[in-house]
């Protein structure tokens, strides 16, 4: 029998009645969206005023590009040479908790921590000066970036994680997670040995691209080595429109809402008729079962897809990748509404694992006898942070897109008139991520 890991839920009877919550919700995007077509005349946020805080030592880079290394190569050690029980193995939990979970939580606080913790960013870095040092200047400059080819290698990658989070159990395992992890590392070296750190890594690179567009909401961001302070949300105007950002940041939610919506009865409902079909494929059970998790995860991320098109093909222009960084939000809103309790929970078993990374009985830094303290919020806590991520990040959402459609429209009419499909929009996704958590609560 295959089990899959999702993030885990606080089980809680609501406070207040589910459709409350719902309706609740959805006035106070009608009443944010009245607000910005009176009051909201002007565009605010393209060229918000940062404050200049302090130029970061050099040695930052350094440290925590050294310090990524080592818990890449202690992930992957434990991950070949440990127990090949999940549990007790630090490769899935420093992968999906606090890789893939954690570093958009900190980015949300902190900006672009993934820039100077990414492992093979560093690689490259080191391995750039070395040859510089060595070459000078006889060797061959990087190949330029296609620019056609823009995020979408980013957002095949995103999807692909997905894939292995929650749907293919092998990639779960120990041993097998230590080899992709292996892989990725060994694809990002070649595609920045071709086109450059910087490039490759801003592009291409699925976590460097997905935590990037997580830190454009941070009240901080570092630049040229320099940090300047902002408010929230606002850095989020920053963010280009090149080809493949849209697939990223609705291959991100699509990912987050099939993780919820697998947890619940309508896809598990489904899920043995999937099974069966491949079954009658001539697929294994396993297999068959990998691949209706598989199904479910695509249909998510198209139905994610359709609502997006469906919004932007209701504007006039259709100003679609203009207007693609008002998803930031709305991504950072469900994974912070799904993953809270993940992190809040099984973030704390960290602790235990860093001692006894191979699950051998090890005690290296005293914390293996370290349990999960389950009290450290109430489940009620948990419902509150997650409604409260889901409506203001959908309300943060309204006002990025409704400052932008002022610069793109030019007139305060025309602008209000095509923020209505938006405004529809993002009632419907509020409401699906209010299902979504209801069926993994229920």
């Amino acid at each position: 029998m295959l089990v899959f890991a999702h993030g885990l839920a606080g089980r809680a009877d609501l406070p207040i009645p589910e459709a409350l919550f719902g309706a609740a919700a959805a006035a106070v995007l009608v009443l944010s969206f009245a607000a910005l077509a009176t009051l909201w005349s002007t565009p605010r946020l393209q060229e918000w005023p940062e404050r200049r805080l302090m130029r970061l030592p050099a040695a930052v880079d350094a440290v925590l590009g050294t310090l990524g290394v080592l818990l890449l190569a202690t992930s992957a050690y434990a991950g070949l040479a440990g127990t090949e029980n999940e549990r007790d193995n630090l490769a899935p939990t420093m992968v999906y908790v606090a890789v893939w979970v954690g570093v958009p939580f900190a980015s949300l606080l902190l900006g672009d921590v993934w820039r100077l913790l990414s492992p093979w960013r560093a690689i490259g870095r080191g391995a750039g000066r070395l040859a510089g040092r060595i070459g000078g200047d006889d060797l061959p400059a990087p190949l330029a970036y296609p620019e056609r080819l823009g995020r979408w290698p980013a957002a095949a990658g995103v999807l692909g994680f997905g894939i292995c989070e929650l749907c293919w159990a092998t990639a779960r395992e120990p041993a097998p997670l230590a080899v992709l992890m292996l892989a990725y590392v060994v694809v990002m070296l070649v595609g920045m040995s071709l086109y450059g750190v910087e490039a490759w890594t801003r592009n291409a690179d699925p976590l460097g691209v997905y935590f990037g567009l997580f830190a454009a909401l941070a009240p901080v961001e570092r630049r040229d080595g320099v940090l300047f302070a902002r408010p929230p949300v606002v850095g989020a105007g920053r963010v280009d429109g090149r080809s493949g950002t849209t697939a990223v940041l609705v291959a991100g939610i699509g990912v987050t809402a099939f993780d919820g919506a697998s947890e619940g009865s309508l896809f598990n409902d489904l899920l043995p008729r999937l099974q069966d079909f491949f079954t009658g494929l001539g697929f294994g059970i396993s297999s068959a079962l990998e691949l209706g998790f598989t199904v479910g995860l695509l249909v998510a991320v198209g139905l994610v897809a359709a609502i997006w098109a469906l919004a932007v093909a209701g504007m006039p222009r259709r100003p679609g990748p203009r207007l693609a960084h008002s998803l930031i939000p709305i991504l950072a809103a469900y994974v912070v509404a799904h993953y809270f309790s993940l992190l809040a929970y099984n973030g704390q078993d960290l602790a235990r694992l860093a001692s006894d990374p191979l699950g051998d009985g090890s005690d290296l830094l005293g914390t293996a006898g370290a349990g999960i303290d389950y009290g450290v919020v109430s489940a009620t806590a948990i419902w509150y942070v997650q409604v409260a991520a889901l409506v203001l990040g959908h309300v943060a959402a309204l006002v990025l897109a409704h400052d932008r459609a002022l610069v793109l429209y030019g007139s305060h009419r025309d602008a209000t008139r095509s923020q209505l499909v938006m405004l529809a929009m993002m009632v419907c996704f509020t409401w699906l991520g209010l299902w979504l958590l209801s069926a993994a609560n229920g």
